[in-house]
């Protein structure tokens, strides 16, 4: 079976001005797929050129193994969910989920049907004879699925499509997408800022920075494998400690920071005497820190408690801001002024090379 979408050496430029620098990659079909970056990142410029609204400036993508080179939109087995959902509001629920049917001209009686299963799907089996603007937000969101299902495309394109939603709805919409793309079954291609949307959904993600992809993995990987320190900082929270390896043995090493010297995981096989940055995760440090651990002295100066997790900010000696978070049942909270000692266990810690504007 083909791909669902490759992407091969694709360049997207505007004048001067570089959107996507040398894309390459492969969804398969039936992933859930997100595109996770920040505003600016390219990410929606990639979007738009796999549904052929932006040619590429160099590369290919194919959809389903086809060359889509002039290939416009409404031509290439692609549905595109905008952010505003662009629903007609004047027209019933119905209707508008049929709407791409009817402008291809498929018979009314079989128009009617795939909108009523549609509508099972969504779960709105009942709410097909009202206006658009009788719906709530999350039942908007669901309708504008159905609408794109409606013309069975091999891929559905979702660009931030949550982003307006409050966080609650936001939340259960999450799983109504998943639960959908697992029924029908179909080649979901995500963009969204938002980690948590794209860590909760998607079988693999691609961390866009500037342009690039930096890294594509499962969730899993890219949040506790992160392959750079942009990566490492955009996707969940991290402490960052910069210094320079001093000792190097079986996969870890031995850096010295302003800190003190600390310890940990080295991936990339980073040699003595080269700079790097350690990153920690908030969670992966322990307050009261035994021996079996690296670590440091620090006065906390922040407590911030959200009832299953504590958030303690920490200033260190050199002034640096570090940011551990405490379990519900940890115990006593500390007090802001006093003075703690933090630590990890080696394994925790993660060694990237420092990017040399750092």
């Amino acid at each position: 079976m083909a791909a669902a979408v490759e992407l091969e050496g694709v360049n997207v430029t505007f004048g001067d001005f570089v959107a996507v620098r040398d894309a390459n990659l492969t969804i398969e079909p039936g992933e859930f797929f997100s595109f996770l970056g920040p505003s600016g990142c390219g990410k929606t410029t990639l979007l738009r050129t796999i549904s052929g609204f932006i040619e590429p400036t160099r590369g290919t993508v194919r959809i389903g193994g086809a060359d889509m080179k002039g290939i416009g939109p409404n031509k290439r087995p692609t549905a595109l969910i905008f952010q505003n959902l662009a629903l007609f509001p004047m027209m019933t629920v119905a209707e508008n989920i049929g709407y791409g049917l009817r402008v291809r001209g498929v018979p009314r009686h079989e128009r009617d049907e795939k909108v009523k299963n549609l509508l099972i799907q969504i779960a709105l089996p009942e709410h097909g004879h009202k206006l658009v603007s009788e719906l709530s937000g999350g039942q908007k969101q669901r309708v504008a699925i159905a609408r794109a299902l409606a013309v069975e495309p091999s891929v559905l394109l979702l660009d931030e499509p949550l982003s307006a939603l409050d966080l609650k709805l936001r939340q259960h919409m999450r799983a109504e997408l998943r639960a959908i793309q697992k029924r029908v079954g179909i080649t979901f291609i995500y963009i969204t800022h938002d980690q948590g949307e794209a860590l909760t959904m998607s079988d693999r993600i691609a961390v866009m920075n500037a342009g690039v992809i930096e890294q594509v993995g499962g969730g899993r990987s890219v949040y506790a494998e992160p392959r750079t320190p942009f990566v490492a900082s955009f996707v969940g929270e991290n402490n960052q400690i910069r210094g320079r390896i001093a000792e190097v043995a079986d996969g870890m090493a031995t850096l010295e920071t302003p800190l003190g010297t600390l310890k940990g995981r080295n991936p990339i096989g980073l040699p003595v005497g080269e700079d790097a940055l350690l990153f920690v995760r908030p969670e992966a440090l322990k307050l009261h820190a035994n021996g079996s651990t690296v670590g440091f002295e620090g006065e906390a100066i922040d407590v911030a408690y959200e009832g299953s997790v504590t958030h303690v900010t920490l200033r260190a000696r050199t002034g640096q801001k570090i940011t551990a978070s405490m379990g519900g049942a940890a115990g006593a909270l500390p007090e802001a002024g006093q003075t703690l000692r933090v630590g990890f266990m080696p394994e925790d810690g993660l060694l990237l090379a420092r990017p040399v504007t750092q």
